[in-house]
């Protein structure tokens, strides 16, 4: 826990709480839940401090007092930008959680946005332009007149998409993701959104890009539905998932998994005609690599887009 977010406001209480981490570093797991249970006594609303209690008892075994101590910051902060609440959802046997809050993922990645290319594409050797470029041509895609980049980040995404595109949007939870894109100046519009909670407008897109997005979304079905009522009626849907065996999955890493089954018809049931499926390593988490879903779809069966404007389309 480090800057002032993470502060309780109370120097006694800080005091305290950096003796406990220095005591969790040497391996005093013990020493460091009761020094930072007294560090809580000065500062009983102190959110953060009972997230990383939890995350010392939680490492000590100690489930029920893991539970307790993340219970208690989701009631101090319901936003949850801590993100408690996954954390205390993965002690049970089934989790319970169909979503991430959306103030843990905005604080997330505006911490991460100054190094998140570095550590995404450098560390965790990042593939999820390219997978899905890759998918969009095997399906005879050359260009779109409008395409949207959903959960647009730094932009990633959207340097692969420019050069093919006539117009081209993106949005993001995070601002601090949105100054990285907005840098690059591949972007017509951005715009900082909650990709879970958006309504469908007039708007109608050629084609709908969400690389590494969905696995911080979890359940699908009202993103789907947008994006179903937001594309043209040529329109056509790519984006990427990591697989899963069964349904939705919450994972340790606190990303959500999906299986194909559950993908495939999830998409039918939106009115996707036309949907493709490749599996491949999107990237790496904590030296093993993470097989992913590359997903086209098209409301048409077999659509495929022609070299021009994104407005002419031909069906194989």
């Amino acid at each position: 826990m480090a800057g002032p977010v993470f502060l309780s406001g109370d120097p006694a209480a800080d005091r305290r709480a950096e003796f406990a981490e220095s005591l969790a570093a040497a391996g005093d797991l013990d020493g460091a839940c009761e020094v930072m249970a007294g560090a809580l006594e000065l500062a009983p609303n102190w959110s953060a401090g009972w997230y990383r209690l939890g995350e010392w008892q939680e490492k000590a075994g100690r489930t029920e007092a893991a539970d307790a101590a993340w219970a208690r910051c989701v009631e101090i902060d319901p936003a949850d930008p801590l993100g408690a609440g996954p954390k205390r959802d993965l002690l049970r046997p089934e989790p319970l959680a169909e979503s991430l809050p959306p103030a843990f993922v905005e604080l997330l990645f505006d911490q991460y946005a100054p190094r998140f290319e570095q550590s995404l594409v450098g560390k965790l050797g990042y593939r999820g332009p390219q997978l899905i470029m890759d998918a969009l041509r095997a399906t005879g895609f050359t260009r779109a007149g409008h395409a949207l980049d959903l959960g647009c980040g730094t932009g990633l995404m959207g340097e692969y998409l420019r050069p093919v595109c006539g117009r081209l949007d993106g949005n993001d939870l995070s601002a601090r993701m949105l100054a990285e894109a907005r840098r690059k100046g591949v972007y017509d519009r951005l715009d900082k959104a909650d990709i879970a909670r958006l309504e469908i407008g007039a708007e109608r897109y050629d084609l709908i890009v969400a690389a590494d997005v969905f696995t911080y979304v979890g359940a699908l079905e009202d993103i789907i539905a947008w994006c179903a009522g937001s594309l043209a009626e040529t329109g056509w849907l790519a984006f990427t998932v990591e697989k899963g065996e069964d349904g939705v999955t919450l994972r340790d890493s606190r990303r959500f998994a999906h299986a194909p089954d559950y993908v495939r018809d999830l998409l039918a049931a939106a009115g996707f005609a036309g949907v493709s499926v490749s599996e491949g390593v999107m990237r790496r988490d904590r030296g093993t690599d993470i097989t992913s879903l590359c997903i086209i779809a098209s409301r048409q069966p077999h659509g495929r887009l022609r070299e021009g404007d994104g407005e002419a389309r031909e069906t194989a």
